[in-house]
């Protein structure tokens, strides 16, 4: 038996809390693990308050993210006592997920848990800081480097923007936070960021063109912001697009990829094949230390996930909520 949050749904609507399950339940795969640690994403908001339609299947544990031990293996590639940790591949959408002491998952979705972190440091960082070095990795591959001039990360006070943040300055950039609390100014500081904007600034309708100022941007909002920032991205400058918190329309012109020349680079998370998955996490080892980690995380109880769940959906969560399962 284990607890899980679980997710169900009748002719009455959706109804969320923690249940006892019998191992029997979990879902088909060839590996089950022991979860240690999961995580409280945007998706998992949406999932647990029912407010987007991320969950395809009921009843569902959330939970796109966990790190922890294999207890069982069918897979030659892990054997019980592994350390591993899964991001994405639709768990907690279509597949049950980790907030639950145990999860069963095909094999091909894990990947070895990084030296560099425990599971809980692992979680800390989870598919938000997982992003975040997947975007910088995206900048880096089309040519933004230091020397270009400012990148401005949006979303700043978010999971994503937090270790944008702390990455991009670790790698000597020059970095601007776009936030709508400012009032975060010195954490965002702390992390890394030089200069703190209201994203008011942004997140109005603007014009087609605007003077030019970020050498790179990644932007985890959407919707006006995203157009208003590739209208002020420099020329060949590239701009990193990893999420839609404001909205997944794209209300711009083609302005600023005939005139400038500018890249919007598409982030994906959840379906990335396993090499880039291993060198993105080995980046954010070499990358990332305790101390940052630490200042980006709360740490909350199984117990604890669905009432911050609607806190997250609403702007009052700071950087990152590590769930400590097991």
């Amino acid at each position: 038996m284990f607890k899980a949050i679980l997710i169900e749904k009748g002719d009455d609507g959706q109804r969320v809390g923690i249940q006892t399950l019998d191992e029997a339940q979990l879902p088909e795969g060839d590996v089950t693990v022991k979860v240690e640690c999961s995580t409280l994403n945007y998706k998992d908001g949406l999932a647990i308050t029912g407010k987007g339609p991320v969950v395809k299947t009921f009843p569902m544990v959330p939970g796109i993210d966990f790190a922890g031990t294999v207890e069982s293996s069918s897979s030659d590639n892990y054997k019980p006592g592994d350390a591993v940790l899964l991001n994405g591949w639709g768990v907690g959408e279509k597949h049950w997920g980790g907030l639950a002491e145990k999860a069963r998952v095909d094999s091909r979705w894990l990947i070895p848990l990084p030296k560099a972190f425990n599971a809980r440091q692992a979680m800390a960082i989870g598919t938000a800081g997982y992003t975040a070095m997947l975007s910088v990795m995206a900048l880096e591959r089309e040519g933004v480097t230091p020397d270009q001039g400012e990148v401005l990360v949006t979303g700043a006070s978010g999971g994503v923007g937090s270790y944008a943040i702390a990455l991009l300055a670790r790698l000597g950039y020059h970095v601007v936070a776009s936030t709508g609390r400012t009032q975060e100014a010195d954490y965002l500081q702390g992390l890394g960021a030089r200069e703190v904007i209201d994203r008011k600034t942004l997140s109005e309708p603007g014009k087609p063109l605007a003077k030019e100022r970020w050498a790179g941007a990644i932007d985890s909002v959407g919707s006006h912001t995203l157009a208003n920032v590739l209208a002020a991205t420099k020329y060949d400058g590239t701009v990193a697009a990893c999420g839609l918190a404001q909205g997944m329309d794209l209300p711009g012109t083609v302005a600023p990829f005939i005139l400038r020349d500018v890249t919007l680079a598409g982030v994906d998370s959840v379906m990335k094949p396993t090499e880039a998955r291993i060198e993105a996490w080995r980046r954010l080892g070499e990358l990332m230390v305790p101390e940052q980690i630490d200042a980006i995380t709360e740490t909350i109880g199984l117990e604890a996930a669905i009432d911050k769940a609607g806190d997250l959906l609403a702007g009052k969560v700071r950087g990152r909520l590590v769930v400590e399962v097991g």
